[in-house]
């Protein structure tokens, strides 16, 4: 069973209401220790970054839990990490320059609207895992975990971003220190992806930091990161999934114990899938339309179906 800690380390970078709507990281998993993630509809939003981080050795894995993910949200999954500096909880946020470590595309295209990173979360129980490359030097970082929702990629400002953030002390004894990009210049309307005519298209190529692999990636905006040309699969083992952990109720300054813990298997949890409301209509952010769509097509009072393309339409509020 893995140690719990009760640190609340997530930094919402996105809106309540969308948050709230489709899910967020329950809990992060480092070395057998749980981490618990920051829960909007709980906590109040807070401007300055959490003091609270995750010391992890360069090399070592994170696995990231997520609430159910909507199956209709199909994107890629990409991950980053930006310097702090001498300390994250102090870093001024909007200087943050991230560099991509790991990310999945399109996987499969044979049919609409294709295979794509966040489905594979989803088969793995809404369970990431990344690897925090064995090459970066020591130092505090930024892991920006982020899944991108293609279902509106047809017009301009369509595509959903969803990222989550959490502090990390990495140790070892790597030199690399890639260049990076501003969060607010990461991605615009225009980049290939970004916006496409085809529900299926892949969202660039991309190098990448150091990582497990041999296969190259297809990943949103890609030519903007590090300049460390290293490649990583476009599928992905199935980890072991966390169990979530309660809701954090303390907030800590200093790292975790060092002291080991269990390694035995983590059992898996499934959540609930979220349901439909009652009277044959849909609720919001749910999928109502598109082709071949034969569940709910009413929305549930203060929302209305809004079709994105010919595969999707989905309840939004008013």
């Amino acid at each position: 069973m893995p140690q719990t800690k009760s640190l609340s380390l997530l930094a919402a970078l996105l809106s309540a209401t969308r948050v709230a709507a489709h899910g967020h990281v329950t809990n992060v998993v480092v070395n057998g220790v749980s981490y618990a993630g920051f829960d909007i509809n709980s906590y109040p939003y807070m401007s300055d970054p959490p003091k609270a981080y995750i010391e992890i050795a360069a090399g070592d894995r994170v696995q990231l839990q997520w609430t159910a993910w909507p199956d209709s949200h199909h994107g890629p999954v990409i991950d980053m990490l930006a310097p702090c500096g001498e300390s994250c909880s102090t870093v001024d946020k909007t200087s943050l320059e991230f560099f991509k470590i790991d990310g999945v595309g399109l996987v499969d295209d044979s049919a609409v609207p294709g295979t794509w990173g966040d489905d594979q979360l989803i088969a793995n129980n809404n369970a990431w895992m990344v690897e925090i490359p064995k090459s970066i030097a020591p130092g505090n970082y930024v892991l920006r975990h982020e899944l991108i929702a293609m279902h509106g990629a047809f017009e301009k400002d369509g595509v959903q971003n969803y990222p989550q953030c959490f502090n990390l002390k990495v140790t070892g004894s790597g030199t690399d220190s890639p260049a990076g990009t501003l969060g607010t210049e990461l991605y615009s309307e225009t980049d290939p992806g970004i916006v496409t005519t085809s529900a299926i298209t892949s969202t660039g190529t991309a190098t990448v930091c150091s990582g497990a692999g041999s296969t190259p990636v297809a990943s949103s905006a890609a030519s903007k990161y590090s300049t460390i040309a290293v490649q990583v699969p476009t599928t992905r083992a199935q980890y072991s999934t966390p169990v979530p952990s309660s809701s954090p109720s303390t907030f800590r300054t200093s790292p975790p114990s060092s002291t080991p813990v269990s390694s035995s298997p983590i059992p898996s949890n499934t959540p609930a899938t979220q349901p439909s409301t009652p009277g044959g209509t849909q609720s919001v952010y749910r999928q109502c339309g598109g082709r071949n769509w034969t569940g709910p097509t009413a929305c549930a009072s203060g929302s209305t179906c809004k079709r994105w393309n010919p595969y999707y339409s989905q309840c939004v509020p008013n």
